[in-house]
Formats: C-alpha cells, sequence, structure tokens
C-alpha cells in the first residue's frame, strides 16, 4: 500500500472511529525515539532497566486500556547494531512467554502474523493466544522491529482482538525515514 493511499485509509478509519466512546485515537510521539504511534486512549508512561542483548538497557513502555484492550508500545537502545536481531527474538521470546503461549520458538511459523510498519525496514508479527496473569485465556498481536540501534514493541492485548481495534493501531506506526 502506498503512503499516500495508507493515510487516506487511517484518515478514514479515523473518521468512522471519531464518534466512539471506546476508541479515542490519538497521536503519540516518543521521547527519545524516532515512533509515531497512533493510541486509542491516553498512555501511561513507564522506564526501567532490563537484561537486553546481555545488557542492561532502559526500557520505555507506554500503554494504556480500553474496551478490555491493552495496547502498548515500547523501545530501547541496545547501542549496536550487531545486537538487534538477538535483541528482537529475545524480546519476542519474552513476550509470548509472559502470556505462556505454546508454542514459543522464535521461528515457529504458527505465530508469525504479517505487519508492516512504515519506515522499517522489516518488522515481524507475532499472533498468538496465551493466559494473563489472573489464568484467563488472552490473545495478543505484536510488531517487532527497528532502526539503527533502537528496538521496538508494538503490541495489543486482549481476551478477544477485532481488527477494528488492531488494524488502526498497527497502521499509525511510522518510522522517518533512516
Amino acid at each position: 500500500m502506498s503512503y499516500s493511499s495508507r493515510a487516506v485509509w487511517l484518515a478514514s478509519l479515523l473518521t468512522l472511529g471519531a464518534c466512539s466512546p471506546t476508541f479515542n485515537w490519538r497521536e503519540l510521539r516518543l521521547d527519545g525515539a524516532p515512533l509515531l504511534a497512533l493510541m486509542p486512549c491516553k498512555p501511561e508512561s513507564a522506564t526501567r532497566t532490563v537484561p537486553m542483548a546481555g545488557a542492561p538497557v532502559e526500557l520505555h513502555m507506554h500503554s494504556c486500556e480500553t474496551s478490555g484492550l491493552r495496547f502498548a508500545v515500547a523501545w530501547a537502545d541496545v547501542g549496536n547494531t550487531a545486537q538487534v536481531p538477538t535483541a528482537l527474538a529475545a524480546w519476542r521470546s519474552a513476550s509470548l512467554q509472559s502470556i505462556r503461549a505454546v508454542p514459543t520458538p522464535a521461528n515457529d511459523p504458527a505465530t508469525r502474523w504479517t505487519v508492516s510498519v512504515a519506515g522499517a525496514p522489516a518488522a515481524l508479527g507475532v499472533s498468538a493466544q496465551g493466559q494473563d496473569p489472573q489464568g484467563q485465556p488472552v490473545q495478543t498481536r505484536a510488531a517487532y522491529f527497528a532502526q539503527g540501534t533502537q528496538v521496538f514493541q508494538a503490541a495489543v492485548y486482549g481476551a478477544q482482538l477485532t481488527d477494528e481495534a488492531v488494524e488502526p493501531f498497527f497502521a499509525g506506526l511510522r518510522l522517518p525515514a533512516p
């Protein structure tokens, strides 16, 4: 899909959802990262140090919940482009393990989902089912991508995901050209 047709499609979705009290779409600009995201509710922010690619890094997360769905965008700078593939694979694996998704191998085609992120050279999409911390069923769709030494995850979690909620979120992700 070309950038202009994607913009028209996104504008149409926003117009259709403008009257919805459930999804109040807004653009989120991340401090310290070039990613622009479209969030359906006002996100809360958090930063913490986590191990990634063998070293501690600052993980920045923005998330919100509406209509029983949690939308999250997170990023970290791994400091070395050679560490990016390892960091993305480990992040994906840890995310699947956190919801007790089965199977969880990094190259399992059963969890692949086709997604693209404007401006990202490549994005790995994941679609999985598992359990939340309370043992309730949960579904997720997530995208893992990078630009330079920065790695990103955008994800939606919920008991049942709908295209009306998921598609605008992922269509709204944009990185500037490097």
